[in-house]
């Protein structure tokens, strides 16, 4: 099996190996400078790669090519052209040019813009990405791109990530070589996001159409068992999923994605895969493409991958956690503290810098994970609240206190875990525990942002991220590259950050509604909902520092702005029109014809028999009868709400804000009496597979 696997992994994929085998010595040896070094790209490169890369495809069996994209949709987009080329003869030859790699003309127009550019206005261009490699996918090469509009301005999610980088490795660079690593000539985030799913069979999903149309169920009483019983976490992975999960994993291999770790997660159906980290850019390329193939790879099982943020009331919804650091070209973990924390003066500078950036920018983290479906997540016993804070453990914590009031810090030795069994190996105990309440949280040589939601690209949460560490490592070499007495100064730097910043540092349970008036008293920021979170990214602080890096201009922060109000509005709207169809069409059918039947044997029996007892068929009657009334006047306040919202125009955020308001708490009151009359109505009149049907039909 081993051998099978070394062999298939990256097969399809045009990765270093395979251009160091096909082009010619110089050729590839100028690419590297520009995949390594960020140097500008040699069109003649471009050409000899083009056609490598072609005949590379061809031989396994592809025969068209895409510039692969990642428009503000938030998932990818492909429009396909094949190799051939028309001959004289009346034949064809396969050929794939410098300049059909390098750049690609897609019609920008049915692609969110925020105002970037005319619905008339359709020229858009992608722009080949070489630090991510080509892959082969369905038969067809796909090129990772950028895309942008005709004046320049990104379209998409890639973009503003590559700028964010090359931010972040500036300003680290300053900040490495103020400390001598004059070897070091680059810096790069990397990444690791852990990937939450559901799986349900397919022949229950399609009876659902809440789920077809949102991808979450709308109703749904709860199940009589849940995940009370702690019985599906890391339990015995089911046949059925196993053999879904090593499909999975030989298409992931076969593109290069490293997937490692697999299992269950808390609720029922559900669970999780983990892959090794990898630079930033492809972490988030890969990502999109794992999303892609769960789902594809789920059909063919005769299964559905779910991953909405909460496709089911009542049991932990999904996430995404992003385990992010900061490398060196040179192999060094910016963020890994060594046996001597308390004495790495390096590492405390730049920990420094990631404490300063998440307080200073915790908005903007927030509005990173902001979604219709990660509201229902967040706050909830399996996601972070919607404040942002910080763990860093008991070692780290303790360090700084120390640093903090002039203290020396006594080194701790490793102790040995004892677990009262002597047949068992020692080992070491770690120096803290793991916080999984913490939006934010320091795991020994990386910090693992856990906020974001399963559906979403990983894009933003990265490019917020290296915006925010990459200004305060700026501020902190503009201030270190004047001093005379740099370890002095630096300390000096160290503890005024440690004191100014330490609000945002929280070792205890998120989950308390303590901690909630704690976070207020320091003042953190509490953004529940979309709405409320999106404002903030027009705040002058948060549009100064993305403009400075050149992350974003003006005008891209302002269409982010608009389309995330958008796309914000339309999900709801989609969920509201839903829910009233399965009202109307579906729910209150359902109770009439319960209530009717009632009627009906309470007519038959007192016709037989005067004195016989209805006791249970009167009052299910009257409860049936009374919630189908409340269902009925609530689907009309409901369908007043959504006529109302469209009245509101030209106003993006105002509209979203109504949604959320209005529409969404119109929903929640629905699902409130939908639920209850379907905990009465018999299993054989409801028109819906229930909560039970659907969290176990995967056996």
């Amino acid at each position: 099996m081993e051998s099978k696997v070394t062999e298939i992994f990256g097969d399809m994929v045009f990765d270093e190996t395979t251009m160091k085998a096909r082009l010619p010595k110089e050729t590839f040896k100028q690419l590297m400078k520009t995949i390594q070094g960020g140097e500008k790209l040699d069109p003649s490169v471009a050409t000899v790669v083009a056609n490598a890369m072609k005949d590379w495809a061809v031989e396994k069996g592809a025969t068209h090519f895409t510039h692969w994209f990642q428009p503000l949709t938030g998932i990818t987009a492909e429009k396909h052209d094949s190799f051939i080329t028309p001959t004289s003869d009346g034949k064809i030859i396969m050929e794939f040019s410098g300049k059909e790699l390098v750049q690609g003309e897609p019609d920008a127009s049915s692609f969110p813009s925020g105002g970037l550019r005319a619905t008339f206005e359709a020229r858009g261009y992608t722009a080949w990405d070489p630090t991510s490699y080509a892959f082969i996918k369905d038969g067809t090469l796909c090129i990772p791109t950028a895309f942008c509009s005709y004046t320049g301005e990104a379209l998409d999610k890639k973009t503003p990530l590559l700028r964010s980088m090359q931010a972040i490795n500036k300003q680290a660079l300053r900040v490495l070589h103020l400390f001598g690593n004059e070897d070091v000539t680059s810096v790069k985030t990397t990444v690791g996001p852990e990937q939450e799913y559901f799986l349900v069979d397919k022949s229950v999903y399609d009876k659902r159409e809440d789920l077809i149309f949102t991808g979450r169920t709308l109703f749904g009483a709860k199940s009589p068992k849940g995940q009370e019983l702690e019985d599906h976490y890391f339990g015995m992975i089911k046949p059925r999923v196993q053999a879904f999960m090593k499909d999975l994993n030989n298409e992931l291999w076969k593109l290069g994605i490293l997937a490692k770790t697999e299992h269950n997660e808390v609720a029922p159906a559900q669970h999780e895969l983990a892959p090794i980290f990898s630079t930033t850019n492809i972490a988030c390329d890969h990502n999109q493409l794992t999303m892609e193939i769960m789902r594809k790879v789920a059909a063919k099982h005769g299964m559905v991958c779910l991953l909405h943020e909460k496709p089911f009331a009542g049991v932990n919804g999904s996430g995404k956690h992003n385990n992010w650091s900061i490398s060196t070209n040179t192999g060094k973990n910016l963020l890994d503290p060594g046996a001597t924390p308390a004495s790495n003066a390096q590492f405390l500078l730049f920990l420094c810098a990631v404490i300063k950036a998440v307080d200073e920018y915790q908005d903007l983290l927030r509005i990173s994970v902001a979604s219709a479906g990660n509201d229902h997540r967040l706050g909830a016993n399996e996601a972070p609240p919607a404040i942002v804070s910080m763990f860093l453990g008991d070692e780290l914590s303790e360090i700084l206190q120390c640093l903090e009031e002039g203290k020396p810090y006594g080194i701790h030795e490793k102790q040995k875990m004892q677990i009262g069994v002597t047949v068992l190996p020692e080992f070491n105990k770690d120096t803290t525990d793991r916080n999984r309440t913490s939006p934010f949280a320091f795991t020994g040589n990386k910090f693992e942002f856990r906020m974001l939601g399963s559906s979403e690209s990983i894009a933003c949460a990265n490019v917020f991220l290296n915006t925010a560490v990459a200004e305060e490592l700026c501020q902190f070499a503009d201030e270190l590259e004047k001093s005379k007495d740099f370890q002095k100064d630096m300390q000096a730097l160290v503890l005024k950050t440690i004191k100014e910043h330490k609000r945002i540092i929280f070792n205890g349970n998120g989950y308390d509604d303590a901690w909630v008036k704690e976070a207020e008293k320091r003042g953190l920021s509490n953004l529940k909902s979309t709405p409320e979170a999106l404002v903030h990214i027009l705040d002058e602080k948060n549009k100064k520092v993305l403009q400075k890096h050149g992350v974003y201009s003006e005008s891209e922060i302002v269409s982010r702005f608009e389309i995330h109000n958008e796309g914000y509005s339309k999900v709801i709207n989609i969920e509201a029109e839903t829910m009233l169809d399965m009202a109307k069409k579906y729910i209150l059918p359902a109770g009439s014809k319960f209530a009717g039947k009632l009627a009906d044997t309470i007519a038959s029996k007192k016709a037989v028999c005067d004195a016989a007892d209805v006791t249970y068929e009167t009052e299910m009657l009257t409860k049936v009868s009374s919630l189908t009334s409340e269902i009925y006047k609530k689907v009309q306040q409901l369908e007043k709400d959504v006529c109302d919202v469209k009245e509101l125009s030209g106003d993006a955020s105002k509209t979203a804000f109504f949604y959320r308001e209005h529409v969404f708490e119109s929903m929640n009151e629905l699902r409130i009496s939908a639920d209850e009359l379907e905990t009465i109505v018999p299993k054989e009149l409801w028109p819906f597979p229930s909560y039970g049907d659907l969290l176990f039909s995967v056996r």
